[in-house]
């Protein structure tokens, strides 16, 4: 701080210059003494006792004249550190103390001394000193802010600006390596693109002064070329636009001096002698002057004339560069500055991409993800213009490494990305669009994993590019030429990526409607997205729209359901005529023939799919009579033998169609028994869905089918999905196909493909089979076997258990399937056997029928038994609560059959029960003790305590011992009755 009375600096030292002969008068202080003082110095109060913290500088730089205590590695460094807080502890909005001066100036005369800093911490040495001078605010606000000392403020302010730079050449002349050059200009390179002027000029002038001293001195030969060349050129260049005449002129004059620089190493390495100031003053003349009216020629002369040293990763630098200048908003730079800095790197990009595009091909990756970087900072709608100018540029002389480059964008994709593909056609000079398209189809038939296992991002990022060049209306028209070609293979891929996770390479989808966190981004749902768009931007609205109402998009997502959400496309493009059909059909083949099971899968879904009702679909087509017979029947019957069972039953869906035609219903008739033993093991949904099929070839073959075993064997495989369980509700939205949704009636009274003819739930599998199964009973003929009898037996416990569950629909099947065997085997069961009302209360009725099947079917009696056990533990509790009313009367019927293990193993099942979660369950096993009990079983099940049996059990029977562990209520006869009362009347209410 200046004196206002003596116009001196406080302590005696107006400039303090320490010269080079300083270093050598350097006597004997004992060691440690300078670290000591120098510890001293970061106790003093930061703005409390300036003059004290003066002080101690002063006394630090008189020690460094006295002796050399630095050479030992540790103390510079403490020193430097030390003074480097010293000037971060300065302001930034004001410039009042010589602090940071003379901090700078001991810096300066530590660079001397050994040993020399390492790259990172001079350029954090750099770093900070730049940024606690350049963010000083302009010497005139300064001035305007302290009038009084204006004088002083201006002279101290020169004073700490040649200080740094002092600094920077001492710093340069430590380490006279390309390495040490870039740590130093480096951190100024930030500061060239600022959006205050002053700041922008502090910048450019240390960068000349330090291009001047290198060229002063050049104490080393470049082989590896001039460091970070590209980059200081570019923000030179920049400058040269610059709105402050003085500022371009410099930046020229910098440019001159970096060429001089270049051009005096290019002619050492040919060992030329050459006067460095005649040379300078040529390229002055050659490359000047400054035009303050038209910089650009400036700009374009310079481009042009560096050509010589500007390699791949130098013009890479130099695009790049050239995009810095464009961040920041009109606001903040000010309108007139913003369009001039547009101007300038437009210019700049577009002349060195037409002079050196040739050079950049190696490192188009690089320039793409730094393009995707930059546009993150530039917002100004015409300054994204100008940074997306390269992607058009590059994409038409190189457009696959562009497009690969795009390939590797982070996905989702945002706006950055988006508009990078969108730019590839709506600049020009675009890119050839059937090109373009025909790589993004071989990306999208690769499979998102590679031969290691590892996932890849590049179908799911060509699908995301398909998707952004969709909406662009120009390309429209060029997609319809590979239309089917993407409609598979986009198909296709949504069946890779179900439950595909590409970890680190996913991005979250922020909400921008509510203030929420971001979702997930779930790969399959993007595809399905893109395959819906293409849908939509093809004209197919009217299909796009019956998946949309039948959640076809939802299904087609699912691993257990994408077969049925791509034959509900099929489906939907068949009823509305799709023109593409015909070539869909002939691209399936190969699919068929050569892919892989997520090919074959989806390609079958959609080859064998034809409409309810319906004689037209892609295998009633007159082209598929010209396929061979291999083709198509053949592919279908071996796919009979497919280890997936979807692909069982798209097989048996595709030979179903083909025995619509003559020539084939032979041929798929006597396929039948392979059909229906590829029903094994299968899921109910699929069982159902064969079965419908099946049903088909069943009334086409009627009484000419003299092998009744297929029958049978059918009949085997419906049966245990009689019991089919619900699936938890965590698993209904991904498990179950959901109720289809209301029907759309598209203008002109057109109706709507009918939906796949399936259940609508899993609650429905169970009627479905029931269903199925009396149909296939009816198809039976005399004589009957041994095998039929025996399997529709076995079929008379399950029908009237689950008669009794109480669901209306499955009721009325199981009433109707029961008739027909009934009719088929003359059984004379009583009455209310066919009845669907409830058995409460009609323990006789239950009796009744019990003592029929024993007497009728004695040989199957302990079938019978197992099959009741086997409900007693269904997951749900009307069964579980009939079946042991039914076993409560059925064993009682058996008692001259009954063996001890079965006896011991219905009483371990009751036991178990008299526990179960449903108190009726409870009470109904209790009930069924109790009539087994009565009847002929009171040896073999204890009395508890030597209580005496009596003839009437009902008013005086007590549990057995295990009855400890229930409720009271549970203990004795009568409390059951009145449980049992209670329960009624609250029905009846």
């Amino acid at each position: 701080m200046v004196s206002p009375e003596t116009g001196q600096f406080p302590l005696g030292f107006p400039t303090c210059n320490i010269t080079d002969k300083d270093t050598t008068a350097f006597q004997s202080i004992p060691e440690g003494a300078f670290d000591e003082v120098a510890s001293c110095l970061v106790k003093v109060p930061g703005k409390r006792d300036k003059d004290s913290k003066m002080a101690l500088v002063e006394n630090v730089i008189t020690l460094q004249k006295c002796q050399d205590v630095l050479e030992a590695e540790g103390e510079k460094k403490t020193m430097m550190k030390k003074m480097m807080r010293q000037i971060q502890e300065e302001p930034l909005d004001s410039l009042s103390s010589t602090v940071r001066w003379q901090a700078m100036e001991t810096l300066t005369q530590l660079s001397h001394t050994q040993p020399i800093l390492g790259w990172q911490e001079r350029s954090e040495l750099v770093d900070t000193c730049v940024k606690s001078v350049f963010s000083l605010p302009s010497v005139q606000a300064m001035q305007e802010k302290d009038e009084a000392k204006a004088e002083a403020i201006q002279k101290l302010y020169q004073q700490t600006l040649d200080a740094l730079q002092t600094l920077l050449n001492a710093l340069f002349v430590e380490d006279p390596t390309p390495a040490g050059l870039k740590s130093i200009l480096e951190p100024l390179g930030p500061w060239m693109n600022s959006g205050k002027a002053h700041e922008r000029a502090r910048a450019v002038n240390s960068n000349v002064s330090v291009l001047n001293h290198t060229l002063l001195t050049l104490p080393f030969f470049m082989s590896s070329g001039f460091p970070a060349l590209g980059l200081l050129l570019g923000r030179l260049i920049l400058r040269i636009g610059d709105p402050d005449e003085e500022i371009g002129r410099e930046a020229l004059d910098g440019i001159i001096i970096l060429y001089t620089i270049l051009e005096l190493q290019k002619r050492t390495r040919d060992k030329e002698e050459t006067n460095k100031e005649e040379l300078y003053e040529s390229n002055k003349r050659f490359l000047g002057p400054y035009n303050p009216v038209s910089p650009c020629q400036n700009i374009l002369r310079v481009i042009a004339e560096f050509g010589d040293f500007l390699g791949p990763q130098q013009v890479k630098d130099l695009l790049l560069a050239a995009l810095e200048g464009l961040k920041g908003s009109s606001e903040t730079r000010g309108k007139d500055s913003g369009e001039m800095m547009q101007l300038a790197s437009e210019v700049t990009l577009s002349s060195v991409l037409e002079w050196y595009r040739h050079r950049v091909l190696e490192v188009i990756p690089e320039i793409m993800q730094g393009i995707y970087v930059q546009l993150s900072h530039i917002q100004e709608p015409r300054a994204r213009e100008v940074a997306l100018l390269p992607v058009s540029l590059l994409a038409s002389s190189f457009m696959t490494e562009v497009v690969v480059a795009l390939l590797t964008c982070p996905l989702p994709l945002d706006s950055n990305g988006a508009e990078m593909w969108r730019q590839l056609i709506l600049r020009k000079p675009s890119c050839d669009v059937r090109d373009l398209l025909d790589l993004l189809l071989t990306s999208l038939k690769e499979k998102p994993f590679t031969k290691k296992g590892r996932a890849s991002i590049v179908p799911l990022a060509a699908a995301s590019g398909l998707c952004e060049l969709l909406s662009v209306n120009s390309c429209v028209g060029r997609v319809r030429r590979i239309y089917p070609q993407l409609l598979l293979a986009l198909l296709i891929q949504v069946h890779y990526h179900i439950g595909l996770n590409l970890p680190g390479r996913m991005a979250f989808r922020k909400d921008t409607k509510k203030d929420t966190q971001p979702s997930v981004f779930v790969p399959v749902r993007w595809v399905v997205k893109v395959v819906k768009t293409l849908l939509l931007r093809m004209g197919c609205s009217y299909e796009a729209t019956f998946l949309e109402d039948q959640g076809g998009w939802e299904l087609m997502g699912q691993a257990e359901n994408h077969h049925r959400g791509v034959s509900l496309l099929a489906r939907a493009m068949v009823h509305y005529s799709c023109q593409e059909l015909c070539r869909i059909l002939y691209l399936l083949i190969p699919l068929l023939e050569r892919g892989d099971e997520k090919h074959k899968i989806t390609a079958t879904a959609f080859f064998v799919e034809v409409p309810r009702g319906s004689r037209h679909g892609l295998l009633q087509m007159e082209q598929v009579r010209r396929i061979p017979e291999e083709y198509s029947l053949g592919r279908m019957a071996e796919g009979l033998n497919h280890q997936d069972p979807i692909m069982k039953v798209l097989c048996i869906r595709g030979l179903v169609i083909l025995a619509r035609r003559t020539e084939k219903t032979a041929k798929v008739q006597a396929l039948l028994p392979s059909m229906v033993k590829g029903l094994k093991s299968m899921d109910g949904l699929l069982v159902v869905e064969a079965a419908h099929n099946l049903k088909t070839i069943l009334k086409g073959q009627d009484r000419k089918l003299t092998d009744s075993s297929v029958y049978v064997e059918m009949l085997q495989i419906l049966l245990p999905h009689f019991s089919d369980a619900p699936l938890p509700p965590s698993e209904w939205k991904e498990g179950c196909v959901p109720p289809w949704g209301a029907q759309r009636q598209p203008p002109g009274g057109e109706s709507m493909p009918q939906p796949l003819d399936l259940p609508q739930s899993r609650e429905d599998v169970r009627s479905s089979c029931i269903n199925l199964y009396g149909k296939v009973v009816q198809k039976l003929r005399s004589p009957r076997t041994p095998a039929m009898e025996e399997q529709l037996i076995s079929t008379l416990v399950p029908l009237l258990l689950t008669m009794q569950e109480g669901n209306a629909k499955v009721s009325q099947k199981c009433m109707k399937t029961l008739f027909h065997c009934s009719c088929f085997m003359a059984w004379e069961l009583p009455k209310r056997a066919y009845s669907r009302k409830s058995w409460d209360n009609q323990q006789q009725t239950v009796a009744k029928i019990c003592k029929y099947l024993v007497t009728t079917h004695q040989d199957s009696a302990f079938t019978f038994l197992s099959q009741s056990l086997e409900y007693a533990k269904n997951s749900r509790a009307s069964l579980r609560k009939y079946s042991v009313m039914f076993i409560g009367s059925l064993v009682p019927c058996m008692e001259s059959i009954m063996t001890e293990d079965r006896l011991n193993e219905v009483k371990a099942a009751l036991e178990d029960l008299r526990h179960d979660p449903e108190a009726l369950v409870c009470i109904y096993a209790a009930q069924a003790q109790d009539h087994i009990l009565a009847s002929c079983w009171r040896n073999s099940w204890p009395l508890p305590h030597g209580d005496s049996w009596v003839c009437d059990p009902v008013p005086t029977h007590r549990w057995s011992p295990s009855c400890e562990n229930l409720p009271t209520s549970h203990q004795r006869r009568s409390w059951i009755m009145q449980l049992l009362g209670s329960w009624k009347m609250s029905l009846k209410q």
